[in-house]
């Protein structure tokens, strides 16, 4: 039996009607998955499988919390997640994918094994930035980012921005093609 044995679903002798499966992805998943962001973490999965004699229509729920590196600090974090997802599954000769959603898979072997796609949702589901909460992240690590970057002004909703240490020089000569889009600004205002 294959590493991933367990997540396939064999479509093609499901009996028409509504067929449901849980899973608990833990740990020994994600390091065999192989997959580059996520590779520790505990996702309770409940997929929700609507066949008919056209098509089978899966629904994902993922939920739990997955480790991934602070985009600051580089320590592990727990992110979230929630998410739901869904795949269109039909029979045809070959295996296809038609769009993001609808997947044919070759009607003689009528099993599919979802581990990929469970893995998929689950790493779409983490946002672009991944940090910890303020004054979470590792103390060491911030002092030395906080010696070679540059000065920190936080705006209103308390996120950083950043500027340099040396003054502007407004006396500098200007590109311009930047006036003239700043003269194109400056007349919409006006």
């Amino acid at each position: 039996m294959g590493k991933f044995e367990l997540y396939s679903i064999d479509l093609k002798n499901l009996t028409p009607g509504i067929h449901e499966f849980d899973y608990v992805l833990e740990n020994k998943f994600f390091v065999d998955i192989d997959g580059d962001l996520v590779q520790k973490g505990k996702i309770k999965a409940h997929i929700r499988v609507k066949k008919s004699s056209l098509m089978s229509e899966i629904n994902f729920h993922c939920e739990g919390v997955v480790m991934i590196p602070c985009d600051r600090c580089l320590d592990d974090m727990e992110q979230p997640i929630d998410t739901d997802n869904r795949l269109i599954v039909k029979f045809g000769e070959e295996y296809a994918e038609e769009s993001d959603e609808i997947l044919i898979i070759p009607e003689e072997e009528g099993k599919l094994n979802i581990a990929w796609f469970l893995y998929e949702f689950i790493a779409l589901a983490i946002p672009i930035k991944h940090v910890h909460a303020p004054g979470n992240c590792n103390k060491a690590m911030s002092a030395k980012l906080s010696k070679h970057r540059a000065r920190s002004i936080e705006d209103e909703d308390g996120l950083a921005d950043w500027e340099d240490d040396e003054p502007q020089d407004d006396n500098r000569p200007i590109d311009p093609r930047w006036e003239a889009l700043r003269n194109l600004v400056e007349n919409d205002n006006n």
